[in-house]
Order: C-alpha cells, then structure tokens, then sequence
C-alpha cells in the first residue's frame, strides 16, 4: 500500500476505492450489464480467487466497461478453481475454470470484447427447470 503524502493522494485514492465500489454494487439494470461471478468460497480463495476478482474489478474501470462484478459461493467446480461465471447481455452464462491473474484479463480481450471463446469452459451439467 502506498503511503499518503498529501491531501491530493488521499483525494485519488478516495476516487479509486469509488469507482471500484460503483463497479461492485451496479444492482439497478444488471441484466443490461457484464455480470463477472467470481466463485469465493474457501477453496476459491485459497486458489488466488481474490486476485482474479481484483482484475477484473480494476481491467473494467480502467477501460470503462460497464459491468457488475461480485463474488459467489462454491460453484461446485473445486478441482477447477479459481472459477468465474461471465453473463453477457442476452446470452447464457459461461462458467471458465483455472482462472489465473494472466487468463482473467485473456477473457477480458477475448471472451468479453472479441466474442472469441478461451480454453477452459466447464460445460453444463444441469438442466433448468424453465426448459422442458
């Protein structure tokens, strides 16, 4: 943590700790939004989920996505943590397993901007009770 020398640093950091807080609580419109569920159960942080969580939080204030980003319970996928569920809007949500600090922001490029997919997607192994 660096150290506050002046009324000006403290007054950045307040504005940082801000927009990062905005980025974490958007509840009004999230269906129209990113949804970024970041699985942050014991197995998950002990995996370096709180690491991932930190980059998306930080990669989608820096490049001013709009997007909601929140920590879950255990996803039930512990051989694959970290795990991180991405909702874009309109679409169904993908869940990528063995997500590192260097492949959270691989799926901000390519997943989240480019529509490309990226290695490690958990396939669906339920079934809705809406589809018959």
């Amino acid at each position: 943590m660096e150290k506050i020398k002046s009324l000006a640093d403290l007054k950045k950091m307040q504005g940082d700790l801000r927009a990062k807080m905005e980025l974490r609580e958007k509840s009004n419109h999230p269906d129209s939004l990113i949804q970024v569920k970041v699985a942050m159960a014991t197995c998950g942080i002990a995996s370096g989920a709180k690491e991932v969580m930190e980059v998306f939080v930080e990669e989608f204030s820096k490049r001013n996505i709009e997007a909601v980003v929140t920590q879950t319970g255990c996803m039930g996928y512990c051989y694959a943590e970290p795990t991180v569920e991405i909702t874009k809007p309109g679409c169904d949500p993908v869940t990528f397993g063995y997500v590192d600090v260097k492949k959270a922001s691989k799926l901000i490029d390519k997943y989240i901007l480019n529509n490309e997919l990226v290695d490690g997607i958990i396939p669906v192994n339920y079934a809705s009770i809406d589809k018959k």
